[in-house]
């Protein structure tokens, strides 16, 4: 009977405690970090060849956006953004890894790693595009003339 009571005690303690308030913030939709985010700093990997770092303001450019591109992987893992705690935390993970890797190569200055990089950071997002985004690869039919 002792042991009901210190039970029932216990819980209605910790029951009483307020919760804290959750410590994120999601400002951005996801329309706006794939758009404003995570399209120009995987574009800026994708087409490093276009224009290869010579400096080393260049290289550090290349740094900021490949750890801005793991760590947008991080903020589609929040709970308010995350769809589910599979495929899409799978997912995340993968463009997480792909940043990570291009931000090591651009520390590096290795070119041929950042563009070796390409077919990684590729799958990582068309994976998820063709799970979560409506119509992805899919072409509207265009009327005959």
């Amino acid at each position: 009977m002792q042991t009901r009571i210190a039970f029932l005690l216990l819980f209605l303690a910790t029951a009483a405690v307020p919760q804290a308030p959750a410590p994120f913030q999601p400002f951005g939709t996801m329309s706006q970090l794939m758009i404003e985010i995570i399209y120009p700093t995987s574009n800026a990997i994708f087409y490093v060849e276009r224009a290869p770092p010579k400096t080393d303001a260049d290289w550090n450019l290349l740094k900021q956006n490949a750890l801005t591109l793991a760590e947008s992987g991080n903020l589609l893992m929040m709970p308010s953004r995350a769809r589910n705690q599979e495929d899409w935390m799978t997912d995340a993970k993968l463009l997480v890894d792909a940043g990570a890797a291009a931000y090591r190569a651009a520390q590096a200055k290795d070119l041929p790693a950042v563009l070796a990089l390409n077919e990684q950071l590729y799958n990582s997002c068309v994976l998820c595009h063709q799970t979560y985004r409506p119509n992805y690869r899919r072409r509207i039919p265009q009327p005959k003339q």
